[in-house]
């Protein structure tokens, strides 16, 4: 019996000493191993003369993990490292690593004939990893002249490419400092911006444009890393940035390696021989009552759970409890993402027209494959759409898998185009937009608004570009890959500016606080183009009102409404239309207020230009003249009349949003602009 016992024991115990001697050494191994990630980023490169590493990664020559996400370049012909910008490619002529900047020019060089035929365009910058230094200067080629310049010899020396064969195609070359860039814009129509950084060595505007400029990056400095021995890298996992040790990754530096290697060292050899002492204290005394519990408790343990497939299975047609669409089909819809399918594009992707096989018109939104943070958009527009149902928000119909090919999402098609369209795009229409239609557009718009907030949302990208129409002009807010929910108990979030230029809250822009009060002043601006037609940046107005929230101030403080307010909506000449104009700019003179304080809520923005709208709008003002000495109820505040002399003073100190003009890397792009803090 004894000699059975004995059997069974060593049975058991031999299997777990040959477990413990392979963790020995296997520990001890490891203890003195070097780490992959230092091994494999530690390998230089280069790419002509100059040295490639962190944040920059050569493709297919480095891991990605070697390099910041978006810094990814090709090697052209061993010579050229290549970075693709959103407007093109651009060859990075040297790299300063010590202040984290770099010398790029075009890949395509510059032709001053080019900016006859619009040929070119502005640089697109990903502000989430890249800015233009402040003192960057600029050369703004303002296109499509007026014919009088043949008659402004002060103009007639600033003239390039085919300016000189063809006068009804005049463009001119300027310095952003040059002091008559603001007169040569009142001649000219349009405007395109190059930075430029170097401006000597001849070869005139071509050669200084040609000669390119510096760009600075945003990415963890890597110094303190490299100064610990360590290699810079980026863990995808967690998506944060690592410093590659000897030992293992670690958060920011390197600790010194001989203590960690004793340590290590003691750990292999200590540990597996406790390990030992362990399992055979616990081995003789558990023997067979050990192993029969073993047994027992992983028989009971080992049945299927029913949901687990199902669940496995549902992951596959829902997202977010969203119809999964294969990548397949919705190429099929929008006949492999035809450019005459497109409807428009944004700071993260492009949108097309399709038709499902079911029928359905649908809008299929492509995010661009170079924005690195496409994933977490990408589940933030989905995540918001499916927890909110308002008849004023776009409706999500259905994305493809996180592992597609690419990541697209399904909205419902809204067919007359977007409110900016209507006002100053393609769609505008002398009385297309009356005014009824267009306070109906404020109201709803305010609603949809209203609706986010009560929901702990900011939409943080309201402007007429995502405000969509139906064929009734009913509103369909859209674009959420911005937006952020907003926990009801704090009073701001923390975050790097985003938006759109002409509707970023200018407190946020230099506080970096998003509030609720950030929306109501994008929506402001959104007020004023809807009384004024008016874009809300225009490089050919005056410079003081190339941003309309800084026109629309100036204009009411001195009660110039007439040069605001557009005379085609019957203001001057409709005695009601001119009331209900007049105080819709008041409303909107309120959201645009410097400090965040002084702007209303969106509900009291939403009660407001409900009262305005109302039938009884008139009788009430006619009520508060009659009736003056009467306390007026908080909830209705008197229409709008001629300021006194107090109210012009207060009007007068009120201090003026900064305009775009002031920073020329903040406003040359067109597109929204995403930033990495997000």
């Amino acid at each position: 019996m004894n000699q059975i016992h004995l059997f069974n024991l060593k049975s058991t115990l031999f299997p777990v000493l040959n477990f413990v001697i392979f963790s020995y050494f296997f520990l001890a191994r490891k203890a003195l191993a070097v780490d992959e990630n230092f091994t494999i980023c530690s390998v230089p490169r280069t790419c002509g003369r100059l040295n490639i590493k962190f944040p920059f990664f050569i493709q297919k020559q480095h891991e990605t993990r070697c390099g910041y996400p978006g810094f990814n370049i090709s090697c052209r012909n061993n010579t050229d490292p290549i970075l693709s910008l959103p407007d093109g490619d651009y060859i990075i002529r040297d790299i300063f690593y010590q202040n984290q900047s770099f010398h790029v020019s075009k890949a395509v060089p510059f032709d001053s004939d080019d900016v006859c035929s619009n040929s070119i365009g502005n640089i697109s910058i990903p502000e989430d990893r890249l800015y233009l230094p402040p003192n960057q200067r600029a050369i703004f080629f303002l296109l499509n002249c007026n014919e009088t310049l043949q008659l402004t010899w002060e103009l007639s020396q600033y003239k390039v490419g085919c300016a000189a064969e063809n006068e009804t195609k005049t463009t001119l070359a300027l310095f952003n400092d040059d002091p008559m860039l603001n007169f040569a814009s009142e001649y000219c129509n349009k405007a395109m911006v190059a930075p430029v950084g170097f401006i000597d060595g001849g070869g005139g505007v071509e050669g200084i444009v040609n000669r390119g400029f510096v760009l600075n990056w945003i990415a963890s400095n890597c110094s303190i890393c490299e100064a610990s021995g360590g290699n810079c890298g980026f863990d995808y996992s967690t998506y944060h940035f690592k410093c590659f040790c000897p030992d293992r990754p670690h958060a920011w530096h390197c600790t010194p390696g001989n203590k960690k290697l004793g340590l290590k060292l003691g750990l292999g050899i200590g540990c597996p021989t406790l390990i030992i002492l362990i399992l055979s204290i616990y081995v003789f005394r558990r023997r067979y009552k050990q192993k029969y519990t073993s047994s027992n408790f992983l028989r009971g343990n080992t049945s299927s759970d029913p949901s687990s497939k199902s669940d496995l299975e549902s992951s596959s047609t829902a997202c977010f409890g969203l119809p999964i669409f294969s990548y397949g089909e919705l190429v099929e819809a929008t006949n492999n993402f035809d450019d005459e399918k497109e409807l428009g594009d944004g700071g993260f992707g492009t949108v097309y027209y399709g038709k499902l096989r079911d029928g359905r018109e649908v809008a299929i939104k492509r995010l661009y494959q170079h924005n690195y943070r496409r994933l977490q958009q990408f589940i933030n527009e989905v995540e918001i759409l499916t927890r909110l149902r308002h008849k004023n928000l776009v409706s999500l119909y259905g994305c493809t898998s996180r592992r597609s090919r690419e990541l697209l999402l399904v909205y419902e098609f809204i067919p007359n185009g977007t409110v900016a369209d209507h006002l100053h795009g393609d769609l505008a229409q002398s009385g297309s937009l009356t005014w009824p239609i267009r306070i109906s557009i404020a109201i709803e718009t305010a609603t949809a608004l209203a609706y986010l907030h009560a929901s702990d949302i900011i939409h943080r990208d309201v402007k007429t570009n995502n405000i969509l129409l139906d064929d009734n002009f009913s509103v369909k807010v859209a674009d959420f890959g911005l937006s952020r929910l907003f926990p009801n108990d704090v009073t701001h979030i923390s975050t790097a500016p985003q938006g759109t230029p002409g509707y970023v809250d200018p407190e946020y822009h230099q506080c970096y606080q998003l509030t609720e009060k950030s929306d109501v002043y994008s929506f402001g601006v959104v007020l004023i183009e809807l009384i004024s037609s008016m874009p809300a940046v225009d490089i050919t107005r005056h410079r003081d009102e190339i941003n309309l929230a800084n026109l629309a101030i100036s204009k009411i403080q001195k009660c110039a409404f007439d040069e605001l307010i557009d005379p085609n909506l019957g203001y001057g000449s409709d005695e009601e239309v001119t009331r209900m104009t007049t105080s819709v700019a008041e409303l909107a003179f309120r959201c645009l207020q410097q400090e965040k304080e002084m702007r209303p809520s969106m509900e009291e923005v939403l009660e407001e230009l409900r009262r305005v709208q109302s039938e009884d709008y008139k009788s009430e003002s006619e009520q508060e003249e009659e009736h003056t000495d009467s306390e007026v109820p908080r909830s209705v505040q008197p229409p709008l009349s001629p300021p006194n002399g107090d109210q012009i003073a207060m009007l007068k100190n009120l201090r003026l949003p900064p305009s775009p003009v002031s920073v020329t890397g903040k406003w040359i792009s067109r597109s929204t602009t995403p930033n990495a803090s997000g």
